[in-house]
């Protein structure tokens, strides 16, 4: 067989409900931080693909936003990507979480996973957080939803099981040269990851539902090489006054510490050194604005 015809490469959709743990999956196995994670829902909200090149083997992996109910624009859109999302790869990883059985909103999801005719994978998630017994009545009801998928039990935050979700993914990915170079791991740009990376330092230090209401989008992004320096300059959105002041914090603080923690990982991502500007504006009603949602590629 000719090192060509040995070769898979393919795009693979993690999907599922959100905060199952989709995006701690991706980064994992690309070994690189390509998605955000936060402990609340809904952090995802666009398509992220992660890349992962073997030497048999390349997996593009598509991180999609958890399916959800809600009659929000912004939530609305967020779901519609997710399909999308799912519609696209060639391979669905259907991802749900380790318990006494499966819940109804992992069955519902399952459900529909079939509707994309595709071969599908089903991830049981966290499985570090149960016992091992439990497993198995959670697997058999998978089963029962999707007969034709393999169904591997994992642990994201640990690592666990993940070579063996590789590798029953793998034979199922098209023969096919690598379709990115190995260098890279996203398709994401710096801007990009800019913006999600503060987006990921707010969420984890704001409370309540100011995160949900919020977005972030760099105005400028200028390199000086010379100096082995990045000069960021973003605009934390926020719906009201309130909001606004609350980022803000007392004497500026909070946004100060958001842009400490955003302005360190960066440096680590990136590899040099970072001068962040962040600043705070109202836009009442954004996320139920469609020209607003569309400009900030929501």
């Amino acid at each position: 067989m000719s090192e060509l015809s040995a070769y898979r490469a393919g795009f693979v959709a993690i999907g599922g409900r959100t905060n199952v743990g989709k995006s701690t999956i991706v980064n994992q196995i690309v070994g690189q931080k390509v998605a955000i994670v936060t402990p609340k829902p809904q952090t995802t909200r666009r398509r992220i693909i992660g890349v992962r090149t073997d030497s048999d083997a390349q997996f593009i992996l598509i991180d999609t936003p958890g399916l959800h109910e809600s009659r929000r624009p912004l939530n609305r859109r967020m779901v519609d990507t997710a399909r999308r999302c799912m519609a696209e790869g060639e391979i669905i990883v259907a991802v749900v979480e380790a318990g006494k059985g499966l819940n109804e909103a992992d069955r519902r999801f399952l459900t529909q996973v079939p509707r994309f005719e595709r071969p599908v994978v089903v991830a049981i998630n966290k499985i570090d957080l149960v016992a091992r017994s439990s497993l198995l009545p959670i697997i058999e009801q998978a089963h029962q939803v999707v007969p034709a998928a393999e169904i591997v039990p994992i642990s994201a935050r640990t690592g666990e099981n993940l070579d063996e979700l590789l590798r029953v993914i793998k034979p199922l990915l098209p023969k096919s040269r690598a379709l990115m170079s190995a260098e890279e791991y996203t398709d994401q740009s710096e801007r990009m990851l800019s913006e999600e990376i503060i987006r990921e330092k707010l969420f984890l230090a704001m409370q309540q539902e100011i995160p949900f209401s919020t977005a972030v989008t760099v105005e400028d992004f200028g390199d000086e090489p010379a100096r082995n320096l990045t000069r960021i300059s973003a605009l934390i959105i926020v719906e009201r006054d309130t909001h606004k002041a609350m980022v803000i914090g007392a004497g500026g603080r909070m946004l100060k510490a958001i842009g400490t923690q955003a302005r360190l990982e960066l440096q680590e991502l990136l590899e040099r050194r970072i001068f962040l500007e962040l600043r705070v504006k109202v836009e009442k009603g954004w996320t139920s604005d469609p020209r607003k949602l569309k400009e900030l590629g929501l």
